[in-house]
């Protein structure tokens, strides 16, 4: 019996904070501020299929249905401590060669501001795919020079990332954060 790849076709990225007293609660709303809160989430890895195509976020929210099986890459981040510092990041590397696959980073964690987990999870997404097309690197070099020559090499064509950071609530609400990469086939 044949079975068809359920190789993801298009892509789009989003992210959410909400606050409750309770963390799942505080969880729900995060998903909402970021729209996905009616699919059955699925975690999935780190693999940019092939021929993927990126779409806005308004047109791939659109499409999802209450109750639908969706497939995303999820970083999150939760706190109860007032003023602490939550984030959570996608990074994304597309390759030059559309039949090759790219990489999708995340990261969640306490104490970056969005600039710096921003920069941070991009890095990790061009790293891998670079690893993978065999682009040579200095690793102790800062980001925005290795950037610079994976740019050059004309193997990687496209990185960005997606970030949500917040505060923990001055009266101890939890506040949780999300970014995500929702993937549509």
């Amino acid at each position: 019996m044949f079975r068809e790849p359920m190789v993801p076709r298009e892509i789009f990225f989003t992210k959410g904070v909400g606050k409750h007293r309770t963390r799942l609660q505080s969880f729900e709303l995060a998903l909402r501020h970021a729209g996905i809160e009616k699919g059955n989430l699925v975690r999935v890895s780190s693999i940019f299929p092939p021929k993927c195509k990126i779409i806005p976020k308004n047109h791939g929210l659109r499409r999802l249905q209450a109750g639908e099986i969706t497939y995303v890459v999820l970083a999150e981040a939760s706190t109860d401590e007032p003023s602490r510092l939550v984030g959570a990041g996608i990074g994304l590397a597309v390759p030059a060669a559309g039949d090759q696959y790219g990489y999708i980073s995340e990261h969640h964690g306490y104490g970056m501001v969005e600039d710096r987990l921003g920069d941070f999870v991009e890095d990790m997404a061009a790293t891998m795919l670079a690893t993978t097309l065999g682009i040579e690197f200095d690793p102790d070099k800062a980001y925005d020079e290795r950037k610079e020559m994976y740019r050059m090499s004309g193997k990687i064509i496209r990185t960005r990332a997606t970030v949500q950071t917040a505060e923990g609530d001055k009266n101890g609400l939890w506040t949780t954060v999300i970014a995500a990469a929702v993937m549509l086939l």
